[in-house]
């Protein structure tokens, strides 16, 4: 995949993908999450965090993607890359099939692609302010751009911690978790985010479109 850094462009290959999942700080926001998804008939997880493996060819740059019919929609997150021993900080999108999700949600991981940004900060650069960082998200609805997600990487499990747990290799990658839903997960077919450096004034941002295939029985 190619990416674009402060010094120049970046060419990392990932072997290994990770979807983190159940990260918040905050276990009562945990279990919000949780009975959020139980609303739309999604199992509560086995233990908190956990690892969900997922093709590595599922990671993403391009602005379009394909999904399997209307029930699908991206969750904003940070996405930490390993390549040759460094570790580099990025902005993705778990995109997830929400009716899959009731059945499985590691297939419902598995069979949607992950959009994310083009562009990667040297974790070192943010290491000692991450919990600053901040992350929102809109979505397309009712014919304008909705906030669907603000928060704070500080809402998040401490990075460091997850990448040591996740056993995170070099060539690897790994969507770190997300924050609740404003107003509820729910479809839809174009997504923007954004990450946001206050102390450095830097921001990541991407934005994509799903396209939803007709689903044939």
């Amino acid at each position: 995949m190619q990416f674009n850094t402060q010094s120049g462009p970046l060419e990392a290959t990932i072997d290994h993908l990770i979807v983190a999942g159940w990260t918040g700080r905050d276990r009562s926001a945990v279990q919000h999450h949780i009975d959020e998804l139980a609303a739309i008939g999604v199992a509560a997880p086995s233990r908190v965090p956990l690892f969900y493996r997922v093709a590595s060819t599922l990671l993403t740059t391009t602005p379009q993607i394909e999904v399997l019919g209307p029930a699908t929609s991206g969750e904003a997150e940070p996405v930490v890359i390993v390549k040759d021993g460094q570790l580099w900080l990025g902005l993705g999108s778990d995109h997830t099939d929400r009716d899959l999700e009731t059945v499985s949600v590691a297939a419902s991981k598995q069979v949607c692609q992950k959009p994310c940004a083009d562009r990667l900060w040297p974790f070192g650069s943010v290491a000692d302010h991450l919990d600053d960082i901040a992350i929102q998200s809109w979505i397309w609805e009712n014919d304008g751009w909705q906030l669907y997600q603000n928060g704070t990487l500080g809402q998040i499990t401490p990075l460091p911690r997850l990448i040591e747990a996740s056993g995170l290799a070099d060539r690897s990658a790994m969507l770190c978790g997300t924050f609740a839903a404003i107003g509820g997960v729910r479809p839809a077919a174009r997504f923007r985010a954004t990450m946001h450096d206050p102390l450095t004034g830097r921001t990541i941002e991407f934005e994509y479109l799903s396209n939803s295939l007709p689903v044939v029985s």
